[in-house]
């Protein structure tokens, strides 16, 4: 019973397909958990402002927008929003 080389040859192929494919998949996942991750540390950091804030009648919102700037900028989004709450 002897394997034919185009069967070898197609398990090689479809091997490395396979693994194309899944190094392609990985690395929109890296980013994705990245941002997750500002967002949470960001959320984390402006509900501690908010806790901090309220003796010195300070707060900032945490929405859509707020949450959007964190999770792409991570805690240098947080001073950011910080600064331009005491800008306007």
């Amino acid at each position: 019973m002897a394997i034919e080389l185009s069967v070898i040859v197609a398990y090689a192929v479809g091997i490395l397909l396979l693994f194309l494919i899944g190094r392609a998949f990985l690395i929109p996942i890296k980013i994705l958990l990245k941002l997750i991750y500002n967002a949470v540390v960001g959320g984390i950091a402006i509900i501690l402002i908010n806790l901090i804030g309220s003796f010195f009648n300070f707060s900032l919102a945490l929405n859509f927008g707020t949450a959007l700037i964190v999770g792409f900028l991570g805690v240098p989004g947080v001073i950011l929003l910080v600064i331009l709450k005491f800008i306007m």
